[in-house]
């Protein structure tokens, strides 16, 4: 492992220099998941850094998740999961909510979502299927007067289409975005009269497409129900 731990020098910040090259190893995986490193005396020999810097360095790696530290075992490199990016994009999305977050947040999915239902459409399953068609049941039977739980179903429907793709990489961009829905349309949905019955419609339209593998038509119903979005963010937001 020389060329791992080899001599770090004299250089600036050596915490941040040793964690730097823990996380190149890791990344061109010469350190796979799992592996075990060095004990930290054997780190601070092949750095030839002081433990203050190593444990400073490790102590960053540990909170970002690349490596774990088990007590009385040693350190391992960590194996990260598609729930660890989509937590830190939550926290990002949570901690930048604004007008301005839900206008981009609008532009994306009008991008993307019509695109993702027709990528369910060739995809989906028969389980698939059940569960959005319960999403769309529970939708109908919400009471009208309980925003919050109208929001979550609705979020639930979104994503559920997404995973619907079969394409992991699509759960990763959409889901922390799908959180945010119900803050959305808490937000923009409140007052606006009659809401409930287009929703239930749109998202009923968009089902059907799917059921049927109609990938064009899913795109198309997708496109209708989002463009609503967009048309209520800019009667009602901006105010």
């Amino acid at each position: 492992m020389d060329e791992i731990f080899g001599k770090i020098g004299t250089a600036q910040t050596l915490s941040q220099k040793i964690e730097r090259r823990i996380e190149e190893a890791i990344r061109q995986k010469k350190l796979l998941i799992g592996a075990k490193l060095p004990s930290e005396r054997e780190l601070c020999e092949m750095f030839a850094v002081s433990r203050t810097a190593l444990r400073e360095a490790l102590r960053r790696l540990s909170a970002r998740g690349l490596i774990q530290i088990k007590k009385g075992s040693g350190m391992y490199v960590s194996e990260l999961k598609i729930e660890d990016a989509i937590e830190s994009l939550n926290l990002y999305y949570d901690l930048s909510f604004d007008s301005g977050l839900i206008s981009q947040i609008i532009e994306v999915r009008r991008v993307f979502e019509p695109e993702i239902a027709r990528m369910a459409a060739n995809n989906r399953t028969d389980a698939d299927l059940e569960i959005l068609n319960r999403n769309i049941s529970d939708l109908a039977d919400c009471d009208p007067d309980n925003t919050q739980m109208e929001a979550d179903i609705i979020n639930k429907f979104h994503l559920n289409v997404a995973k619907a793709t079969g394409n992991p990489i699509v759960i990763i961009t959409m889901e922390p975005i799908y959180s945010l829905l119900p803050r959305m349309r808490n937000l923009i949905y409140a007052n606006v009269d009659g809401e409930k019955d287009f929703t239930v419609k749109a998202h009923r339209a968009i089902l059907e497409s799917i059921r049927q593998q109609d990938g064009e038509k899913a795109f198309q119903e997708m496109v209708v129900q989002i463009e609503r979005t967009l048309e209520v963010y800019t009667q009602y937001l901006k105010k």
